[in-house]
């Protein structure tokens, strides 16, 4: 049986700057912005790891449980900041998870900033049981954003 965990996240930053920042181009941000979780970055398949059907490959440092994860990229809506994207690889699949799919959107709010709402579908391994992992998933998430959205904050110019 699948589960389903949602989030939302408030910024002051424009939905279209994070987007781009925090999703589009976080393979080259990330390792960047915190270098502490993520070694490395980089396509792994499609157009420079953006477009629909390319995959990205993210390789971690000690602070995480894996080492590596591998995203597929589902479907894309730049317009309207919007993507989904499967774990393929790495990040407990085989291990603990089955399958797992992230849904993002990141919409505009009426004070010029914006909301990131994510929903995560994961179906565990026949005996498995979740601990913490949830909470866990949805803390990597917010580090995610709030660490675009410091760098976005700190270069005004970036992503516009």
């Amino acid at each position: 049986m699948a589960s389903t965990w949602t989030l939302e996240i408030e910024s002051p930053v424009a939905a279209s700057r994070l987007f781009r920042a925090g999703v589009m181009d976080w393979h080259n941000l990330a390792p960047k912005v915190a270098p502490h979780i993520i070694a490395s970055a980089h396509p792994v398949e499609g157009a420079g790891g953006i477009g629909i059907g390319s995959v990205r490959q993210f390789n971690f440092t000690s602070a995480m449980p894996f080492s590596v994860m591998k995203e597929k990229l589902e479907f894309l809506d730049v317009e309207k900041c919007e993507c989904k994207s499967t774990l393929i690889e790495g990040g407990g699949i085989g291990t603990t998870i089955e399958t797992a799919t992230s849904h993002i959107k990141v919409e505009a709010t009426a004070n010029g900033g914006c909301v990131v709402k994510v929903e995560s579908t994961y179906k565990l391994l026949p005996g498995v049981e979740v601990k913490d992992e949830t909470a866990k998933a949805k803390d990597s998430i917010t580090n995610i954003f709030k660490g675009a959205e410091a760098y976005l904050i700190a270069n005004p110019d970036a992503y516009n």
